[in-house]
């Protein structure tokens, strides 16, 4: 099996040679190759070398087609601060509680800020790759995307106190997802990846995602699926165990899980939905490679009898991440023990 066939045979609950590894690799992969971050963030020709560096040498199953969640809210018209080694952030936001809605306007992906960088690296990575590994684009989910138009508690105090004001900007930020999305199914990527982190039970209770969320995103694969992609991927980071299972009729496939949910509850409440995760993230910085090689280990072990699972972390893994931990990850697979030190 290749890196992409490993992948969708776990995503159909099939049996697979090995548990696929997909590491979340974003900004990782510039400090692997000694690239700025800064210059990685806006470079789609530097973005698909890095990843394609990190996938040589880890020997992982995906490479990402993603910059930074800032992506699509600076193509609408936010300021962004650029400070060095950093993710960007919102200087200011191009909405105020009070603004003009009908003043929004859709962005091109092929114009607006760094979303024609980001469809070069996706074509980059599929050419070069093809269908030998997954190649995974990313857009920010409409509950995110929301926050960084508004800023989150602008806009958690909006949904309270203008709810319908918020769900019209709600359906733009699912617009633009979609919009952004099949924009990188149609630059190469097999699959665009769903991140919503703000939708998180951390951050707005389940019966908002129920009520909310959910017809969004559903909206959202709805048209990636049509677009030609692979498969639906949501990845919301944090304590999700009271909206996993809202996941399969979101349009999930793949569903990941974060350290928060421990992995025979993932399995319970999603029994036929491939699920990845969910290793620490910060594990991959502070701890010794024995101790994330056996994180990953008992992972890999708690999922054998079932399949249809991808090893991961919970989260991203942390641009300053050791070397070392990410390769240990990776060996856990390939029951490889001398690959760890």
């Amino acid at each position: 099996m290749n890196s992409l066939e490993r992948i969708k045979a776990a995503i159909a609950l099939d049996p697979v040679d090995r548990t696929p590894a997909v590491p979340q690799l974003f900004g990782h992969a510039a400090t692997l190759a000694g690239v700025a971050l800064g210059d990685y963030l806006r470079d789609g020709g530097l973005l698909a070398r890095c990843q394609i560096e990190a996938l040589k040498h880890y020997g992982h199953d995906v490479v990402f087609a993603f910059m930074d969640l800032s992506v699509e809210t600076e193509a609408v018209g936010s300021i962004l601060q650029y400070r060095e080694n950093q993710y960007p952030d919102v200087a200011s936001y191009v909405l105020t509680p009070d603004g003009d809605l009908s003043a929004l306007t859709m962005p091109d992906p092929a114009r607006a800020g760094r979303m024609p960088e980001l469809l070069r690296a996706a074509g980059i990575l599929r050419r070069e790759l093809g269908d030998t590994v997954l190649v995974a684009g990313c857009v920010a989910g409409p509950m995110t995307l929301a926050t960084q138009l508004l800023g989150i508690e602008t806009a958690l105090y909006l949904a309270a106190d203008d709810p319908e004001r918020f769900e019209k900007i709600l359906d733009f930020a699912a617009a633009v997802a979609i919009r952004y999305g099949t924009a990188q199914i149609a630059a190469g990527v097999h699959l665009p990846v769903i991140f919503d982190p703000a939708a998180s039970s951390a951050v707005v209770p389940p019966q908002f995602f129920r009520e909310l969320l959910l017809p969004r995103l559903k909206r959202v694969f709805a048209a990636f699926s049509q677009a030609g992609a692979l498969a639906g991927w949501l990845n919301i980071a944090g304590p999700t165990e009271a909206i996993l299972p809202y996941y399969p009729e979101a349009g999930a496939d793949i569903a990941n899980f974060d350290y928060y949910v421990a992995p025979d509850r993932a399995q319970q409440l999603l029994p036929h939905t491939c699920l990845d995760g969910n290793i620490k993230s910060l594990s991959f910085v502070d701890a010794a490679p024995e101790e994330v090689g056996a994180a990953a280990s008992r992972l890999v072990a708690a999922f054998a009898g079932r399949g249809g699972f991808l090893l991961s972390s919970g989260c991203e893994i942390p641009p300053e991440a050791k070397p070392e931990n990410i390769a240990a990850m990776v060996a856990a697979c390939r029951g490889d023990e001398a690959c760890r030190s």
